[in-house]
């Protein structure tokens, strides 16, 4: 199996190797339709199609040897430049020739139906006023995390073979719900069964961590790069080179280890875990409650300990106390945006409001951190023996553009907290 494609198949198969289970044949008879003003509307494609399927290790699945076989027809329409509309009227005319809507996703999927000895699932259609996923204001709180903590699962495994393929953003995305994920759990805790809950928040943790590594070295990197055209061309180039060098070790090293780290037992227990989790959620009584009132609560919880932080932040010194109570602000405001995403199905537009103000903040005082982490490794970094007078001064001003960055990004923050200090206290839902 090519590794780009069980890149793809790692997430589904955790650790079990991939076997052959059906051996498709089409046989495929392409229509092209034309309008009458002679436009390619569409292709009707005939197939004719064979199943062979598989047992253990590929072998025929049936008794003595012989493997089960079936054989059926379809007919898919494919739009070429025709619009929608089309499928309704074909419907009607496919039908009148003795055409059945299809019981089954996909060829794949009405073959592994024998295989399993089941009956081939419907094709879902449009669900009737809108999405009966989406909990309402007298469900139960508990469907708010289920749903949310659902949303971010479904991203975790459509982003885990973009890290495996070191596609952009593939890190930044599965960590932001690894993120997501962790911050809901947290902030619905008490609904649940506490162990569990607990053993899910440590291991989200700990994958966070991995994560974090190679997009912390990513991040800074592109943040110094940036900073290349200030300057003198002749020196930026040794600054760049220099910078790739010490900070790109780090960043492969780091990646080595996500790699290591996302074919493990472990990683794979974890997305076992949420989806058991999931399944069959270990609701506590009060998960009962309706989800209108005590997603309130949560929100306003979550607000409170923002401004508590923030509060904090205002009376720290200067220096290193100043600068861990001012990431705190930032992690309490990135809790307060995920709980508020949760709960929107139930408070709608007010909800997302206090999720983007909180978002706001947390962006600001992103870029607050990146100074402070960029200024201490230049400080690190200029160090090192036998660095070439040059370098270690180009590394002095770069030292000093974070510093003022820094500076730059806390006076705007301060300014953001005044503008959106109406949504984020008082009465927040």
């Amino acid at each position: 199996v090519p590794d780009s494609l069980l890149a793809n198949l790692h997430v589904y198969l955790r650790g079990e190797d991939a076997a052959p289970v059906v051996r498709l044949d089409t046989q495929r008879t392409t229509y092209p339709l034309y309008g009458a003003d002679g436009v390619h509307l569409a292709d009707l494609a005939d197939d004719r199609v064979s199943a062979e399927v598989l047992g253990a290790a590929g072998t025929a699945a049936a008794p003595g040897g012989e493997a089960r076989t079936q054989r059926w027809r379809e007919w898919e329409l494919d739009l070429v430049h025709g619009s929608p509309d089309l499928f309704p009227a074909a419907a009607d005319i496919l039908a009148a020739a003795g055409a059945r809507p299809a019981k089954h996703r996909s060829k794949l999927a009405k073959a592994l139906a024998q295989r399993g000895g089941e009956t081939a699932a419907p094709v879902p259609g449009p669900k009737p006023g809108g999405d009966l996923d989406r909990p309402g204001k007298k469900d139960p709180v508990s469907d708010l995390l289920t749903a949310y903590l659902g949303a971010q699962v479904r991203e975790l495994l459509a982003h885990d073979p973009g890290v495996r393929l070191e596609e952009p953003e593939a890190v930044h995305n599965l960590r932001s719900a690894t993120r997501r994920a962790r911050s809901a759990l947290q902030a619905y805790r008490r609904f649940y069964n506490a162990l569990a809950v607990r053993h899910l928040g440590t291991e989200l943790k700990w994958l966070g961590r991995v994560l974090g590594v190679p997009r912390d070295a990513e991040v800074m990197l592109d943040r110094l790069r940036g900073h290349m055209a200030e300057l003198p061309p002749g020196l930026a180039s040794a600054v760049k080179d220099r910078l790739d060098e010490e900070l790109g070790a780090s960043r492969d090293a780091a990646h080595r280890k996500l790699q290591a780290a996302m074919v493990s037992a472990r990683y794979f227990q974890l997305l076992d875990g949420l989806e058991a989790f999931l399944d069959s959620p270990p609701v506590r009584p009060d998960g009962a409650a309706p989800a209108r009132k005590a997603a309130g609560k949560l929100v306003a919880k979550a607000a409170t300990r923002l401004e508590r932080a923030a509060r904090t932040a205002n009376r720290s010194h200067r220096g290193a106390e100043h600068e861990t109570a001012v990431h705190q602000v930032r992690k309490d405001a990135k809790r307060l945006r995920h709980v508020a995403e949760s709960v929107a199905p139930v408070h709608g537009k007010r909800a997302t409001e206090i999720a983007k103000a909180a978002h706001r903040h947390q962006q600001i005082l992103g870029d607050f951190q990146d100074s402070i982490v960029a200024r201490d490794l230049l400080v690190s970094l200029a160090a090192a023996p036998e660095l070439p007078e040059a370098v270690a001064s180009a590394y002095i001003t770069l030292h000093t553009r974070q510093v003022q960055l820094a500076a730059d990004a806390e006076a705007e923050y301060r300014k953001e907290r005044k503008k959106s200090r109406k949504i984020l206290r008082g009465k927040i839902l």
